[in-house]
């Protein structure tokens, strides 16, 4: 006989469970990643066994995916909130505003633990389809923040731009607010959204000219195997973390054989790390022309970033996403890893304090604003998923002015050409490419 609706109904006990279920979920794949997280580690730190788990969950794959989902209405509710405010500098600072109280409330026990998107893209099909079908959804919620009338002089590709930006430093945010008090979040985010509407270019101080943009480029590094496996490398690793770099995938994107990937490199472990020094490199190489170069903060931090960007997306790039550092599975290595990405940080921060002493660079907070820059940075890797048609040579007035002169500025060229395209254009991309990264 067929139980009654309220029979066959999750009962509270039910619900608190999977509540709890989640919330562990959540905190073992944003220290382990998907990968490296087991359905039976999740379970004992719940009070479960493993079969229990699969009463609410049959797969970890399923519970990956409804943490996902999760995170992604959470992240909607904020969109949905800040949309009520009246013009775009409002919604801004509403967005990220709201998203200051919820961490807040999760750091404080107030709210269940949400996953961070940085391992999005280790979500296998068939869930996979439908966990990017809502994160596009959601880039497009906050993307639409951005439309108003002080941004009617934008393109297609602009506004793609830049709300790849707001939603890369809004999933960002979580690694590093723990680093202040969680009553002072809504001061963190308060400035936060000053820097991205305002920017942080001193009175006087204009965009550089195309040919000072990035006059530096990385020392260049001889084109051997060893360097197609750590590029082949940072690509799968920043696609699928460090789990799903497996040594198969590896070779195959270079078409070799397993063997010769093992006559070039000893473990996948040493390749991995490796990767990050090249990376690494990389960087402590701007930031080295940054601080010799002549100019004024503001200019230097301009090229800094350019230089970095433009990096990115040529053949040099890209360089291994900051997030790829939880999936690790040695935790001195991601410690280590941390440490150097937190000092390379403070090293952008450096610039911004020299912009600011010399007046180039207007007063604002130095760490939250390095911290901006360093994510947009980052984020970079993943721009042409939104903006197909970013490359080297547009990238500075698409990308990275915004960031410094705030999301208002004036569009760049290509964005202008952009905009005469059909909507039906720019979400063919989107589904043609439903891999979205958070980054």
């Amino acid at each position: 006989m067929p139980r009654s609706a309220a029979a066959s109904a999750p009962t509270q006990r039910f619900h608190d469970k999977r509540e709890a279920l989640l919330d562990a979920a959540a905190r073992h794949f944003n220290e382990q990643g998907v990968r490296g997280s087991t359905l039976a580690g999740i379970a004992a730190s719940v009070g479960l066994v493993t079969n229990s788990v699969t009463y609410y969950y049959r797969k970890k794959e399923d519970l990956a995916t409804a943490c996902f989902l999760r995170a992604i209405a959470a992240c909607d509710a904020l969109a949905v909130a800040a949309a009520r405010a009246d013009g775009v500098p409002a919604r801004v600072h509403a967005f990220f505003r709201f998203q200051a109280q919820l961490l807040a409330d999760i750091e404080e026990g107030r709210h269940a633990a949400l996953v961070t998107f940085h391992d999005i893209r280790s979500v296998p099909q068939p869930q996979a389809t439908e966990v990017f079908a809502a994160y596009t959804a959601m880039f497009r919620r906050v993307r639409a923040l951005l439309r108003g009338s002080e941004t009617q002089h934008l393109g297609r590709a602009d506004l793609n731009a830049r709300g790849h930006i707001m939603l890369s430093i809004a999933n960002a945010t979580p690694a590093w607010i723990g680093r202040c008090e969680s009553s002072q979040y809504a001061e963190v985010a308060g400035r936060m959204g000053n820097l991205l509407v305002l920017g942080i270019a001193g009175a006087g101080a204009a965009w550089p000219p195309a040919s000072a943009q990035a006059p530096w480029r990385p020392a260049s590094t001889e084109e051997s195997p060893s360097e197609a496996f750590l590029r082949a490398a940072t690509v799968l690793v920043n696609e699928q973390g460090y789990r799903g770099a497996s040594v198969d995938k590896i070779s195959a994107r270079l078409s070799v054989t397993k063997g010769s990937f093992y006559h070039h490199n000893d473990t996948k472990q040493d390749l991995i790390s490796a990767c990050f020094e090249r990376s690494f490199t990389v960087m402590r190489q701007a930031l080295g022309h940054a601080d010799a170069s002549p100019g004024s903060g503001w200019n230097r931090a301009c090229e800094l970033a350019c230089a970095l960007v433009c990096v990115q997306l040529s053949d040099t790039g890209p360089l291994l996403r900051a997030s790829a550092t939880s999936a690790l599975p040695d935790p001195l290595q991601r410690e280590r890893v941390r440490l150097t990405l937190r000092r390379l940080a403070e090293r952008v921060t450096g610039v911004l304090v020299d912009g600011m002493m010399d007046g180039s660079i207007r007063p604002i907070d130095p760490a939250i604003a390095a911290q901006i820059v360093f994510t947009a940075i980052n984020a970079a890797a993943e721009l042409k998923r939104w903006v197909p048609a970013a490359d080297a040579g547009n990238v500075a007035g698409l990308y990275v002015r915004p960031v410094f002169q705030g999301l208002l500025c004036p569009g760049a060229e290509a964005g202008r050409a952009a905009s005469a395209l059909p909507d039906s254009a720019a979400f063919t991309f989107e589904r043609t490419h439903p891999n979205p990264s958070p980054a």
